[in-house]
């Protein structure tokens, strides 16, 4: 284990807000987690009332990211990982997924969630050989995000940098694009780009429940469209199948059809 930029016991220090529900904590409930309170539960229960599909979606997509490590370690030979926007620890985390497949890799995790803060020891359990960090930051601070990996991460060779259901909560694209890109310059010449968010133009019904979601006063996300999403990636070599809903994204072999759904995401490598 790692010394963590910031220390979860700093966290004690730091107010956590139990009366008002909070989307990791959300997002962790239906995950199947238990690092969440019961204003959490109610709104969790509030939105899969109006839309069921989000826990597919949320599940989903957790299972799109192991692919993508999976990937990213057996046929791209990446062995660190920079994922920021990590979210409360649950099962298949980055350095879980990246440190059985290959025990050296290195992972740095951001987030600035007194909750996740408080819960960083669970991610920051490392196989012997590698090393795990967590840095307490904002998405907003790429700069200071970079700055902190660095005492963990080598940027002289290639990074994962891991943007899931983050960019969402940058309302403003212009400035959620100049994140992922201030961010990937940083990063040398065979690193890859991660991404997926929540997709519009798909599914009528999860924008209205996303739309109340955003309109209840709890820390709005906001769903693009697939071509807004696709272009985190210009610039980049796009991993086939390009940016696509997240079931589709290489599914296990024998699985069934997979379905569309409105979470997309890609894969793509720095030339």
């Amino acid at each position: 284990m790692t010394d963590p930029a910031t220390t979860p016991e700093t966290a004690m220090g730091q107010k956590i807000d139990t009366s008002v529900p909070h989307s990791a904590r959300i997002w962790n409930y239906w995950l199947g987690g238990k690092d969440n309170y019961p204003v959490d539960e109610q709104a969790g229960d509030a939105y899969t009332a109006v839309f069921p599909g989000i826990v597919t979606i949320a599940r989903s997509s957790r299972a799109f990211l192991r692919r993508n490590i999976a990937y990213l370690v057996h046929e791209a030979g990446i062995r660190q990982f920079l994922d920021v926007g990590t979210g409360l620890p649950t099962a298949e985390n980055t350095h879980e997924v990246a440190q059985r497949l290959a025990p050296e890799a290195r992972i740095v995790y951001v987030d600035n969630d007194p909750m996740v803060l408080a819960h960083a020891r669970a991610l920051l359990y490392s196989s012997a050989e590698g090393a795990t960090a967590y840095i307490d930051a904002d998405v907003t601070a790429p700069e200071r995000i970079l700055e902190a990996a660095a005492e963990t991460l080598d940027f002289g060779r290639p990074v994962a940098l891991i943007l899931s259901n983050i960019l969402g909560h940058v309302a403003d694209y212009d400035q959620a694009r100049s994140i992922a890109n201030r961010l990937m310059a940083a990063l040398p010449s065979g690193s890859y780009l991660s991404v997926n968010d929540g997709s519009r133009g798909i599914d009528p019904v999860f924008e209205q429940a996303q739309d109340a979601y955003n309109d209840s006063g709890a820390v709005p996300y906001n769903l693009r469209t697939v071509d807004q999403i696709t272009a985190f990636f210009d610039g980049l070599e796009l991993i086939e199948p390009g940016v696509v809903s997240v079931t589709q994204w290489r599914p296990e072999p024998g699985s069934p059809t997979p379905e569309v759904i409105a979470e997309h995401g890609g894969l793509a490598r720095k030339p």
